[in-house]
């Protein structure tokens, strides 16, 4: 097989000529060396795409080779060569640190029939994880007929998206069963949410009501206040679930997590609202009652999230028994990402330091309007990706390495999460209804009932109004909301788009991850 290089670390290597002559004639490339650290400088040079591994080479044995390679490289195939004729374990080696098991005296065949397995790992990859997805199918469509609590809803959403990312990774054709599982999941959901929701906002988080956006900094971040350490929580807007997955190994390269765990965000899952009812730990409606000065509603003219600093600096007044040294800190451009990671160390002094980093909401609303972009993020695996990418190069990864060297208490959450659109409904308002194309305001508004989660009287569910005859109405699973007028265009326009205000999985649970130094 031309162009593949194999390095073989073995220390009785001249014993090995035969079969390294055999894989030559075949068109491999061999590079024989006798011992583990000769074998861990010739990864660290480059250029290698399999390796074979004596089990029990003396100085650094085959297990303590492996384990520094996979350091410099996790991707790159390893081969153990053992003595050990109890260790036939090829299945259940196949995707993890071992690529295969080889026992001694190794014919020339089986090596070649090993490497065969290894070129087309990810096609065995793909079939053991669809294998496994297909087993565990049906567990999870029987858990999706049973009555559910507001937990169970987190731990079943969690494990669709475990899912989701191993499918994607393993290029299995089980993806779309997948996805009809978990548009099922999102209608079984629906009918939940809409079902406790009044109740839900109108009590407090308990054994049947969730944590949600105006109860989330009372419960999660008071309690870490008193503790005597300087505390940072970062709210990255509009972070899916199935995002912070992706990210997350990027943050555990520095941080341990002590606690990960999800909460619910309030209707209409948009930054507005969701994100000011968290700073102010209360309801839109009562927001808009305190601070009537501040509250823009949705067909005001102003920038709607101006005022989270004060809401903020009201909630710890309020709730703490004694004020604290705080910073609000909010980064809308790269320029004053690049400020935070430098300023960063300098927050150590107070109790409490606030970010937050819109960038994941500007990508979701540039992804609309830009063509580059929806080529980009054209479905979940490349939004996850993308989302990878620019945290991985961002100042706020920067500014947490920073941190990870320092003794902090560190909360990552967000506000809400966005759902990919696919089906429209039709939908009609006078010139005064909302644009958002996932939930409504306005009056006179004349609707698909099958379609949207329907609130005639906004005080009910802590709502605000902005006239007297004001209702919502919240899209439910992956419907989008539109006009009758050039309505061909705008569903082409934006089927297949990421949106937020409405109801489903993706929106509504989000992480809330607490991590500490290592």
């Amino acid at each position: 097989m031309a162009n593949i290089t194999i390095l073989w670390a073995d220390d009785e290597i001249d014993l090995l000529k035969p079969s390294i002559m055999f894989l030559e004639n075949k068109g491999y490339t061999v590079i024989p060396v006798t011992n583990g650290k000769d074998a861990i400088d010739r990864v660290a040079a480059k250029g290698i795409d399999v390796v074979f591994l004596d089990e029990s080479m003396p100085g650094l044995s085959g297990l303590e080779t492996l384990s520094r390679i996979k350091q410099m490289n996790q991707h790159i195939p390893c081969v153990m060569i053992t003595k050990n004729e109890e260790e036939n374990l090829m299945e259940d080696a196949i995707g993890s640190q071992i690529a295969d098991y080889l026992i001694k005296p190794v014919k020339p065949q089986q090596i070649l029939s090993t490497l065969k397995k290894i070129i087309d790992v990810g096609t065995l990859v793909s079939e053991k994880t669809t294998s496994t997805y297909q087993q565990e199918f049906q567990k999870l469509f029987m858990t999706m007929q049973d009555k559910l609590d507001y937990r169970e809803w987190i731990e079943l959403y969690k494990k669709l998206v475990y899912w989701e990312i191993e499918l994607n990774k393993s290029d299995s054709s089980m993806t779309e069963v997948y996805d009809a599982q978990k548009q099922e999941a999102n209608k079984e959901f629906n009918k939940f949410v809409i079902k406790n929701y009044k109740r839900w906002v109108n009590s407090e988080p308990g054994d049947d009501t969730p944590i949600m956006s105006h109860t989330l900094l009372k419960q999660k971040l008071v309690p870490m206040l008193k503790e005597d350490k300087p505390t940072f929580l970062v709210v990255i807007d509009n972070l899916r679930y199935d995002q912070w997955k992706a990210i997350q190994p990027l943050v555990m390269e520095q941080f341990k997590v002590e606690e990960e765990d999800a909460f619910y965000a309030i209707l209409p899952t948009a930054t507005q609202y969701a994100r000011n009812a968290i700073f102010a730990g209360m309801m839109p409606l009562k927001i808009q009652e305190k601070f009537a000065d501040k509250w823009v509603s949705d067909d005001e003219e102003g920038g709607k999230n101006m005022h989270e600093s004060e809401f903020l600096d009201d909630f710890l007044k309020r709730t703490l028994h004694e004020p604290i040294k705080h910073k609000y800190v909010k980064i809308t451009n790269h320029r004053d990402g690049a400020l935070l990671e430098n300023n960063i160390t300098n927050y150590l002094d107070n109790k409490l330091t606030v970010i937050v980093y819109n960038f994941v909401d500007m990508l979701s609303h540039a992804r609309t309007e830009m063509e580059v972009l929806k080529e980009l993020a054209s479905d979940e695996a490349a939004y996850r990706s993308v989302a990878v990418s620019w945290f991985e190069h961002s100042p706020l990864l920067n500014a947490l390495k920073k941190l990870a060297e320092k003794d902090v208490n560190l909360l990552i959450t967000t506000d809400h999460g966005t759902v990919r659109v696919q089906d429209p409904s039709r939908c009609i308002g006078d010139r005064e209804t909302t644009t958002n194309i996932r939930y409504k305001t306005g009056k006179n508004l004349n609707y698909d009932d099958k379609d949207v989660y329907a609130v005639k009287v906004p005080e009910e569910i802590g709502l605000p109004k902005s006239r007297l005859s004001s209702s919502y109405i919240f899209a439910k699973e992956d419907k989008f909301l539109v006009y009758p007028n050039n309505y061909n265009h705008f569903v082409n326009f934006y089927r297949n788009t990421f949106q937020h205000g409405g109801i489903s999985l993706e929106e509504m649970i989000v992480p809330i991850v607490r991590l500490s130094k290592k």
